[in-house]
């Protein structure tokens, strides 16, 4: 597949650096040379610098003979401008652009990203999908993510084996022997840095970082036997009243019954801006590193402090001086990768990436076929993707341990209409049963291969 991508920085270049990876041909433009040096020496691509919505830079690009474009510049305007060039002169049949300003995206204007006026076939939006991150990890107390597949009925929740956990050290096949009940699988454990499949006889230990994907009626009473039991957050201070934070805010306003939400901002007009866009929360204008402002918010009795400013460094120290006064849980929003390994050694519960974010939004769109659901994780190490069986598929009425997938991969779920099915070795797949496949970095275009074939995505 050929693919453009615009725009060099962090979003950019990890997508251009996932597709290169995938022997996909990929050409980046931006205005940086210095973005444009340094993407090309470490990965397989074609960089140009210039202008990302001047025809002239995408006829040079390859416009005419490519598959799809990705806009992810800093400025929405050029996202847009190149995907309407790309899609005017060049007939580019994909288009995908991330939009940072809200106004863009209020559902009044839908119209707008339209065939007919701005040829954009699909949004990224970073805002809304960290806003979205952070809250599904309030969903679920004790994890440090949470995703949801098939309409909500399957989950994949990764936590953190504490000393505690009733289950650590035990082999993986015995779960089901101990919890005939339970619909969980373990599908990925992350050991000393290192991200890996796990077999039947592996045992989970103190310190590991632990995915498992579970039918969502389960999730509850599954957390306890790894080791969590926290409690619902109820009330809640936000870090940083930016346009994350703003959409974050109307979220729990809406999703949470009996929310206590607090919003610390330091520039005042933005404060009183949030404040008259948010109909029940307290908005406190100072810094979060200021004791007096964090006792004011009353943090000590705060289930959940989420930094979100633009600043990694106050996000990660107003997280921790929060916890200090006695907060239960810090989600902090955090860019910087040299900072991921630093985050669970520090006491931060959460680190949310942006970038990481947005990446699993694009992939959905950039993989073979139609997809539903995919999330990449641990910065592209895995993804995790949702696929539908048709009545075409080689697969349908085979037993899945017949099925040869790929080496690291592996089935958590199927789900056959309203009901989660566990993915025993004798399940037999049936026509429009929805498969929940977790797979490390070197099997994911295998398996690509193999389901564009078998299954199709949706």
């Amino acid at each position: 597949m050929k693919v453009i991508v615009c725009g060099a920085g962090q979003v950019g270049s990890n997508i251009a650096r996932h597709l290169a990876e995938e022997q996909n041909d990929v050409t980046i433009i931006d205005q940086s040379p210095e973005l444009i040096r340094r993407i090309s020496e470490a990965y397989d691509v074609q960089g140009l610098v210039g202008f990302a919505s001047h025809p002239d830079m995408l006829d040079r690009a390859g416009a005419p003979d490519a598959d799809m474009l990705i806009a992810v510049t800093f400025a929405d305007e050029v996202n847009m401008v190149a995907c309407q060039v790309a899609h005017s002169i060049f007939n580019v049949p994909t288009k995908i652009a991330r939009i940072r300003a809200q106004n863009y995206l209020r559902p009044s204007f839908s119209h707008l990203f339209t065939r007919d006026h701005m040829p954009i076939d699909a949004i990224i939006s970073p805002e809304v999908e960290v806003a979205h991150a952070v809250n599904r990890a309030l969903h679920m107390p004790g994890a440090f993510d949470m995703l949801p597949f098939a309409d909500d009925k399957v989950r994949m929740i990764g936590v953190r084996i504490e000393d505690d956990c009733p289950i650590a050290h035990q082999p993986l096949r015995q779960l089901t022997e101990l919890f005939p009940n339970l619909n969980i699988i373990v599908t990925g454990i992350v050991r000393a840095g290192k991200l890996f499949v796990p077999a039947p006889d592996d045992q989970m230990f103190p310190g590991d970082d632990v995915y498992f994907v579970v039918d969502t009626r389960h999730a509850r009473r599954a957390m306890p036997l790894f080791g969590h039991e926290e409690e619902d957050a109820h009330r809640i201070v936000i870090i940083g009243g930016g346009n994350v934070g703003l959409v974050l805010g109307r979220d729990l306003e809406q999703e949470k019954d009996r929310v206590n939400l607090k919003v610390i901002e330091t520039d005042r007009r933005r404060a009183e801006f949030v404040a008259d866009r948010l109909s029940s929360a307290v908005v406190l204008c100072g810094s979060a590193l200021d004791n007096e402002i964090l006792e004011e918010a009353n943090i000590a009795s705060a289930h959940a402090v989420v930094a979100l400013t633009n600043d990694d460094e106050t996000n990660i120290l107003a997280s921790l001086m929060a916890k200090q006064h006695g907060c239960e849980k810090a989600i902090t929003l955090v860019n910087n990768r040299a900072y991921e390994p630093l985050i669970g050694s520090l006491g931060i519960d959460v680190a949310v990436n942006p970038r990481a974010t947005t990446v699993s939004s694009i992939l959905q769109h950039v993989r073979r076929g139609r997809i539903r659901r995919i999330y990449s994780l641990r910065d592209g190490a895995a993804e995790i993707m949702e696929a539908e069986a048709l009545e075409t598929s080689g697969l349908i009425g085979k037993p899945l341990g017949e099925i040869e997938f790929p080496p690291d991969v592996i089935v958590g779920a199927v789900v056959r209409g309203n009901e989660v099915l566990k993915p025993r070795g004798s399940l037999l797949i049936q026509r429009k049963d929805r498969v929940i496949i977790f797979a490390l970095r070197d099997s994911v275009k295998k398996l690509e291969s193999m389901l564009s074939v078998g299954l199709r995505f949706f």
